[in-house]
């Protein structure tokens, strides 16, 4: 997978659990997951963020091979 499937595949997640957590759980981890998921969402339009400089290191592709 490169790093834009992590990115998407991450983000979906936290986007589809925040709900979840928040009405299980307590709001604030509504925020605390929709925040994080957005962050991650919004790599496709700045392709930055903090999530892919740790994919990076760790030795993810840019690019399929």
């Amino acid at each position: 997978m490169t790093i834009n499937d992590w990115i998407h595949t991450i983000a979906g997640s936290f986007i589809m659990v925040s709900p979840v957590l928040g009405i299980w759980i307590h709001p604030y981890w509504f925020f605390f997951t929709a925040f994080v998921g957005l962050n991650l969402f919004q790599y496709g339009l700045t392709k930055f963020c903090p999530m892919a400089v740790i994919l990076r290191k760790i030795g993810v592709s840019e690019t399929r091979v």
